[in-house]
């Protein structure tokens, strides 16, 4: 298809202003959506590079859609620029561990399309988490173990790294990265979703999901494929137990 030079430039500054920034304004969002032909050309930019361009309230974001994207965000980064030093990818996945928790805390264990909530403090996340990692707890080691093989996930490496974090500091309000508690660890993973513009704090400790982490959640986290049951593998026992 050929495009007017005028359009395929427009089209490549905001591509170009999502490559930068992750991100674009009103602005930004007015020209991708006023001009068909500009929006398309910014969506097959994206998809060169494995990424995908949505609209969430009066912004636009473009997020990578595969681990070989550029933009997909590395370990190795993480580490160096949210976790302690000498930290490993058991930390990583506690992160991820502890975010889909604090989702399905706001989607009601995604068994509803929409939010159940409007904010939720950390107390209530850090509860939820330790109810989650309990329940693990209550599997023995050779089941965890056929587990980890069928989701791919180190749910014996999850157990050992949040137990021995001190729950006797839970209630001191300020903690440094550097303090081994399980508040510690929940700010470090508030900040990085912070940072990823995924939640906003309102004060008194209490945060709510961004538009843009509603749209994700909706996306992806609600798809079998992307959570790969997770979150209906960790709330399975609560269910055995009532039924029980």
């Amino acid at each position: 298809m050929h495009y007017e030079d005028q359009k395929v430039i427009k089209a490549f500054r905001i591509y170009s202003q999502l490559l930068a920034e992750g991100m674009g304004e009103k602005d930004v969002l007015k020209h991708y959506i006023i001009d068909d032909d500009v929006r398309g050309l910014v969506d097959q930019f994206a998809e060169e590079v494995q990424s995908t361009v949505f609209i969430a309230g009066d912004y636009i974001y473009m997020l990578p859609k595969a681990t070989a994207s550029v933009f997909h965000i590395s370990n190795e980064s993480i580490k160096r620029d949210y976790l302690p030093s000498k930290s490993l990818n058991s930390d990583i996945y506690l992160m991820y561990v502890a975010t889909i928790i604090l989702f399905g805390e706001f989607y009601d264990g995604y068994q509803s399309m929409n939010p159940t909530r409007d904010f939720m403090d950390l107390d209530h996340w850090l509860n939820a988490i330790s109810e989650r990692i309990f329940s693990l707890k209550e599997y023995d080691i050779e089941q965890l173990k056929e587990l980890e093989k069928e989701y791919e996930y180190n749910w014996i490496d999850i157990i050992n790294k949040w137990d021995p974090l001190d729950d006797l500091k839970e209630n001191v309000k300020t903690q440094d990265a550097r303090t081994q508690s399980r508040i510690s660890f929940l700010n470090i993973t508030k900040n990085f979703l912070l940072a990823q513009g995924l939640i906003k704090e309102l004060g008194n400790d209490e945060i709510e999901l961004t538009e843009k982490a509603k749209i994700i959640i909706q996306r992806y986290y609600m798809e079998y494929e992307f959570n790969r049951g997770l979150l209906d593998f960790m709330y399975q026992v609560d269910r055995k137990r009532e039924e029980d």
